[in-house]
């Protein structure tokens, strides 16, 4: 019995060294892989953001690209606004000059008739 309780004490003394060696290199294994890991997600986040970031300055260049095509659109249909209210102003003035020319010749000759007097008699 004495051989037993001493084979038994043994036994405990050598698992008391062995949990006082063995666990604390299992936490520190585990903390380890612990850090190591938080490491990769911190590369992964940086690489992350990096890609976002080139995402959204290709974004804000495609939206400045598009503003300025607008703009230079509507600087071209102003202008080409411009240019036909300018020929239809020119028309007008053309037209009342062309009207006045055929007052002149019709009372320089009232014989005379011009294009919107055709067909009438007076």
């Amino acid at each position: 019995m004495k051989t037993l309780i001493i084979v038994i004490i043994v036994i405990v003394v050598v698992l008391a060294l062995l949990a006082l060696f063995v666990l604390p290199r299992l936490r520190a294994r585990k903390a380890e892989q612990h850090r190591a890991q938080a490491q990769e997600h911190l590369a992964e986040s940086q690489q992350r953001s990096a890609r976002a970031d080139a995402a959204q300055a290709a974004a804000n260049q495609q939206v400045a690209a598009a503003q300025q095509a607008r703009a230079e659109a509507e600087l071209r249909a102003q202008e080409a606004e411009r240019e036909a209210q300018e020929r239809v102003a020119e028309a007008d003035q053309h037209r009342a000059e062309a009207q006045n020319l055929q007052e002149r010749a019709a009372e320089l000759d009232p014989r005379l008739q011009g294009p919107e007097n055709e067909g009438r008699t007076e």
